[in-house]
């Protein structure tokens, strides 16, 4: 008991700690990206699309059959390897190709919604068909890269958003079949220069991307794998930044891998590399050369911490249907297991679907042979 002058101190008993909490679950986003090798127009392509009646032509059938698989994408990329300057500039094929413009809105119609054109085509039709190519492209609301009109237009980022993730592009070429760059203009077409694209793969994420697609038209004709310079650029290019490595150029399917780098702050970061995707649509035929590939990749963010991940690589073989059933050829783009599987297209022979079937599994053999890294 306390007199009236005494204070009584009483010592709290100490509080429960509070339960640990949780890191809270990271969010995610998802975006599908998709892309094909090189869209070609040889010359015996175009009687068959043309309408008398429109004086147009209508290149949508060429793509019916795999636009299913295209709208499945967020980013859609083809490689356009043939001008569009339109009719002024005369329809040509091999070796200085133009095409009509109806091609480019064929592909938009298919699902494509980015171009990449830096290829040893670019200047088939000189500075003009650049220029006649990029008006009719953005006409045509499909965003290009690898071409640029000005040099202010070559500095331009392409940047591209779905879902929350930020796509950079880029895209570069070898050479242009000897056509020399107009004097003073080098923006006119980007040429592959490995300490350049290093440094526009850094600019790109200064600016935001998420993760970065470097097109390169690269590597040896007709040539089944990718010959050294081929792994030793895309690898160096995957560690200094880019995530995807879209290859073009050799007109075959080459292999792809996944290869992995380091972050400064030690995230490991997979890349993808493509060597070659073949051609998507072209009247070349034979050793493979009507064969090519629609690659299918889930590519995830983790919003809580930025980082990307490649969840999901599907490649999806294709082959060009090319037959005749009047004067002029017809073409057809078909996805090879879908149209196996189905066995139900009257336009192809027992022969046909024998032929598919052995390419089939001679292509999966090919694409899959880099699936570990060297």
């Amino acid at each position: 008991m306390t007199t009236p002058n005494e204070i009584a101190i009483v010592t709290p008993s100490p509080s429960p700690s509070p339960p640990p909490t949780e890191p809270p679950e990271p969010e995610f986003a998802d975006a599908v990206w998709m892309a094909v090798g090189d869209v070609m127009m040889h010359t015996p392509q175009l009687p068959g699309a043309y309408d008398k009646k429109t004086n147009r032509y209508n290149f949508n059938p060429f793509f019916k059959a795999v636009k299913p698989i295209l709208e499945q994408g967020d980013w859609v990329i083809a490689n356009l390897e043939t001008p569009i300057a339109g009719v002024e500039f005369g329809y040509k094929g091999y070796p200085q190709f133009n095409a009509p413009v109806e091609l480019g809105e064929a592909l938009k119609n298919a699902g494509f919604n980015l171009i990449t054109n830096a290829n040893n085509h670019s200047l088939d039709q000189g500075e003009s068909g650049i220029l006649r190519t990029l008006e009719n492209l953005k006409k045509l609301g499909l965003p290009s890269k690898g071409t640029a009109a000005s040099q202010e237009e070559a500095d331009k980022l392409v940047l591209s958003e779905k879902n929350g993730i930020v796509m950079g592009l880029l895209a570069y070429t070898y050479g242009t079949n000897g056509i020399p760059v107009p004097e003073g203009k080098p923006y006119l077409i980007s040429l592959i220069d490995e300490q350049k694209i290093k440094a526009d793969i850094a600019e790109l994420r200064e600016a935001g991307a998420d993760f970065i697609t470097v097109s390169l038209h690269f590597g040896t004709e007709y040539q089944t794998a990718p010959n050294d310079e081929q792994k030793r650029l895309a690898r160096a290019l995957i560690a200094a930044g880019a995530d995807i490595v879209a290859g073009s150029h050799p007109h075959v399917v080459q292999p792809y891998e996944v290869v992995e780098a380091t972050e400064e702050n030690g995230h490991l970061r997979k890349g993808l590399i493509i060597y070659s995707m073949g051609n998507f649509i072209s009247n070349q035929r034979g050793e493979t050369k009507d064969y090519g590939v629609i690659f299918k990749v889930n590519v995830r963010k983790n919003i809580t911490d930025g980082t990307i991940d490649l969840t999901e690589i599907e490649s999806i073989p294709t082959w060009v249907h090319r037959y005749k059933p009047d004067h002029a050829f017809r073409y057809r783009i078909l996805p090879i297991e879908e149209t196996i599987t189905a066995a139900s297209d009257t336009l192809l022979t027992q022969a046909d679907y024998d032929m598919l079937q052995k390419n089939y599994d001679m292509l999966r053999n090919r694409l899959d042979s880099m699936k570990k890294t060297e």
